[in-house]
């Protein structure tokens, strides 16, 4: 299912299950979304059977189960941003909040605040830079009020940008944001601001240091430095994290009667003279060192700088550390108009698009045409994450190739100088980023139109030189050439042994409707003796689950299997489970998979019988069971059929269900 009709099925979800209002928590197992409903009576549960993309429907243990198959996790992903509701991940899970090393939590950290508000800076970067473009070419008057209206647009954003911070940053320090709001507007409050350039100086601090800071004003008697905070990131969001400490402070000894005025009136009387005192000017001394750093760095080789970032770009991208330069880059713009570093990286996204198009050229495999088309147009506008992790990542030279294309576009940019003036869009869309409101359309502006195009055709031609042979997997082709030539005799596909010692049970006598009414494809159950789940052919697992009472594989011949252990095992959450293999592992039959406790489990009061399901059935014409009674690991017990062209699928299976 393409991804859009994820969003699609989503919708049909929330509003079959009584609407987001009706919901008090999701999370995902397996195969399907476990939703806890407020009032189970609203559902439309005939309807949700009957939606394309929805298996069926279950209620039990006091869940609304709602059964996808293998594309729940992206379902599930669709559901929570549909419903906006805070999500539970999978079952079993931990918070994962406050947890890794500091350098993933400060990512984390960036990203949570920027992410928000990045579709709406981009749009006013893409305005502000077309305005000083249509200006620079003559087509507007700096004095027409079309000029003033466009460029309120695109400069207001950054002009108050604070405010926007504040409520991201509000968000995540758990802070109201409103009270985070009216700091970010008091930092941008005209009278404040204006005091930077006053010319009544009444001292200086820091005299003969690098931190010498004119004082034109006093609070309560205490010299206060200057600062222009518009435009600024680093002050607000220092000062929203210090007033998320004052105000959890206040909730504390404030009476619950006043704390509705009491706790903000508290926090703001305390944090917003401190943020103009120590806070602020701390925070733009931060920020003028990293500007200083970073224009040292690209001092002493801009061609060097633009060739180390524009290679390694892609992979920062990947561990997600990319949205330090973006920190980074507002940084240097509120400290001395500009940034040069970020622009470094806008060859990046064009070499990607370079190499999916050679891949394109070259591949027979026409499933990776369906994923690299979309990746090549989505990379034009700069979201290579489809290119990245769908066509280039998994066969890792491709991959290296567009990094050496996008060092080369990035040394580029370095060489013509190339500055960004804005956060404006991506791919195309982040030329009239590189428009100055006083420079206009120069050698710059030109230079990174010269270093995409580069970047493009180096990753173009190195792909089609040296990594046509990493683009399809010759096993891959000789699996489905192999499995053609077994459609066309019709002979069976392939054999599945028994991955337990045991009792076989068909699957209708499970006790779960999901299982027995065959709705997750066909099989038969096992009663196991003995606590160990072994591999049922050679495969890759392909699926895993941190409880582990499932796991599912791929054989080597394309069957799809699925073996859950008991029903309802998941709310043990891991406890006598124990997963041997990792994802992506290959393994071959007889190998051990999962070891279970049957004791400790039926302790609980969950049975053990464990369905063994070819979940994808519909590509076999016939699946037919050939052991009854006591099975041992390794004896067979499914013959799987080939459909033919002159051979639909028939019923001849039906008992297995």
């Amino acid at each position: 299912m393409a991804s859009s009709n994820y969003d699609a099925l989503a919708k049909t979800i929330i509003k079959d299950v009584g609407g987001k209002d009706n919901v008090n928590s999701v999370v995902h197992c397996t195969t399907r979304l476990r939703f806890k409903l407020k009032d189970e009576s609203k559902a439309n549960d005939e309807d949700l059977k009957n939606t394309d993309g929805v298996v069926t429907v279950v209620k039990n243990a006091g869940q609304y189960q709602v059964v996808i198959g293998n594309e729940v996790a992206d379902v599930y992903e669709a559901v929570v941003k549909e419903g906006g509701f805070s999500g539970g991940g999978q079952v079993a899970d931990d918070d994962e909040g406050d947890k890794g090393n500091l350098l993933d939590r400060f990512i984390d950290l960036i990203s949570g605040i920027f992410t928000p508000i990045l579709g709406p800076m981009c749009a006013a970067g893409m305005i502000k830079g077309l305005t000083a473009m249509c200006s620079s070419l003559g087509w507007l008057s700096t004095n027409s009020g079309t000029y003033k209206v466009l460029y309120a647009i695109g400069d207001g954003f950054f002009y108050f940008l604070p405010i926007m911070l504040a409520v991201t940053a509000a968000k995540k320090f758990k802070v109201d944001r409103f009270t985070a709001m009216t700091i970010g507007a008091a930092m941008c409050y005209p009278v404040i601001n204006a005091l930077a350039s006053d010319k009544n100086v009444i001292s200086t601090l820091f005299a003969g240091t690098p931190f010498a800071s004119e004082i034109h004003a006093t609070f309560l008697g205490i010299p206060m430095i200057s600062m222009n905070y518009t435009s600024t990131v680093i002050p607000v969001i220092l000062s929203v994290w210090f007033a998320s400490i004052v105000e959890k402070w206040c909730k504390k000894w404030i009476p619950t009667v006043v704390k509705t005025f009491l706790v903000p009136f508290v926090t703001l009387l305390i944090v917003v003279p401190l943020t103009f005192l120590i806070i602020g000017p701390i925070a733009t001394w931060i920020g003028d060192a990293l500007a200083a750093a970073t224009s040292a760095i690209y001092n002493f080789s801009p061609v060097l700088a633009g060739l180390v970032l524009g290679a390694f770009w892609q992979v920062f991208v990947i561990f997600g550390v990319h949205w330090g330069f973006v920190a980074v880059m507002m940084s240097n713009i509120a400290a001395v108009g500009f940034d040069t570093i970020l622009g470094l990286s806008l060859g990046a996204s064009f070499a990607q698009t370079g190499v999916v198009l050679a891949i394109l050229m070259q591949t027979k495999d026409e499933k990776l045409k369906g994923i690299a088309f979309p990746a090549f147009i989505s990379g034009i506008f700069g979201v290579t994450e489809p290119a990245i992790y769908g066509v280039t990542l998994p066969r890792k030279k491709p991959f290296v190739l567009s990094c050496i294309g996008a060092a080369i576009g990035g040394g580029l940019i370095g060489f013509f100088g190339t500055r960004m003036y804005m956060m404006g869009g991506m791919g195309i869309f982040a030329i009239p980023a590189t428009v100055g409101p006083k420079t206009g359309m120069n050698m710059s502006v030109y230079g990174v139109m010269i270093a995409m195009a580069v970047s493009f055709v180096v990753g173009l031609a190195l792909q089609l030189v040296l990594g046509k042979s990493s683009v399809d997997n010759p096993e891959e082709l000789a699996l489905q050439k192999a499995k053609e030539e077994r459609i066309e005799a019709n002979n069976p596909d392939e054999k599945l042994v028994s991955p337990l010692n045991g009792q076989v049970m068909t699957l209708s006598e499970v006790k779960d409707e999901v299982f027995s009414s065959g709705a997750m494809g066909k099989g038969l159950a096992i009663e196991p003796t003995d606590g160990v789940l072994h591999a049922p052919a050679d495969g890759q697992i392909i699926m895993t689950f941190p409880t582990s009472h499932a796991i599912g594989m791929r054989t080597t011949d394309g069957a799809e299997i699925l073996m859950h252990i008991g029903m309802d095992t998941v709310n043990l959450q891991g406890k006598g489970f124990d997963t041997l293999v990792e994802k992506g592992q290959d393994v071959k039959a007889g190998d051990e998979l999962v070891k279970f406790d049957i004791p400790t489990i039926k302790k609980a009061g969950y049975s053990v019988t464990t369905p063994i399901v070819v979940t994808n059935s519909q590509d076999y014409a016939n699946i037919d069971r050939t052991a009854d009674g006591q099975v041992k690991v390794g004896q067979e017990i499914l013959d799987l059929h080939a459909k033919t062209q002159e051979a639909p699928a028939t019923a001849g299976s039906a008992q297995l269900a």
